[in-house]
C-alpha cells in the first residue's frame, strides 16, 4: 500500500493508481475532458490539475496521469488549483464556444467571461476520438497532424481512411463535437 496525504486526509491507496482515480475514490470533484476510464491516460485538457508537493515547492500536475507516490502531499482544491481551472475553462470557451459542455463547466466553476480571442473551433485535442479509434476499435482510422497552431485530428493524408468503419465511436466520446466529425471534406 502507498500512504499520502490528500486534501489533509492521511490515505492508503493501491499501487498503480493516479491521482485522479485516487481522489475520486475519496470523493473530490475533479473535472476532466479528455479522460475516460476506458482508455489510456492522456492528460491534454489539464483539467484535472491538482497541486502536490509542499506549500511554497509545490507544482501542479496532471492527475489523471500522475501516479499515487509514497508520502506525496495533495491538494485538489487550492486558490493556485482553482485559479488554473478557470483560465483553461476560459481558453476552452474561446476556443469552442458552442459547446454545451464547456459552458456547462464555466457556469459550474464560475466563469462568467472570456479575456481571449474567440476561434469557434469544433476541437479542443483531447485526444479521445483518437484513443477510442486506437484503443476500442482497434481502427487506427484517425490521428494527430502536423504541430503547434496547426495541430489537427485527421485522417492519414486527409484522404478517405480505408480502416475506418463509420461506428461513430469517435463522435458519442468527443466531449465538444457538435456537429461530430464528419472526416476530411473533398
Amino acid at each position: 500500500m502507498i500512504n499520502l496525504t490528500m486534501d489533509g486526509l492521511k490515505i492508503n491507496v493501491e499501487p498503480g493508481a493516479t491521482l485522479l482515480d485516487v481522489a475520486r475514490f475519496y470523493g473530490a470533484n475533479i473535472p476532466t475532458l479528455c479522460y475516460d476510464e476506458a482508455l489510456s491516460p492522456y492528460g491534454a485538457c489539464r483539467l484535472c490539475l491538482v497541486e502536490i508537493g509542499e506549500p511554497g515547492k509545490s507544482r501542479l500536475v496532471s492527475s489523471c496521469t500522475y501516479p499515487a507516490r509514497e508520502k506525496l502531499n495533495v491538494r485538489t482544491n487550492t486558490v493556485r488549483v482553482m485559479q488554473t481551472r478557470k483560465m483553461i475553462i476560459e481558453l476552452y470557451l474561446a476556443t469552442c464556444p458552442s459547446s454545451k459542455t464547456i459552458q456547462d463547466l464555466a457556469s459550474k466553476y464560475g466563469v462568467t467571461g472570456v479575456r481571449f480571442s474567440p476561434k469557434n473551433e469544433e476541437c479542443i485535442l483531447c485526444g479521445l476520438c483518437v484513443r477510442m479509434c486506437e484503443e476500442q476499435m482497434q481502427a487506427k482510422a484517425i490521428g494527430f497532424v502536423d504541430r503547434g497552431v496547426n495541430r489537427r485530428i485527421s485522417t492519414a493524408f486527409d484522404r478517405k481512411s480505408e480502416q475506418c468503419r463509420l461506428c461513430g465511436a469517435c463522435m458519442y466520446i468527443c466531449p465538444v463535437c457538435q456537429v461530430r466529425c464528419q472526416g476530411p471534406s473533398g
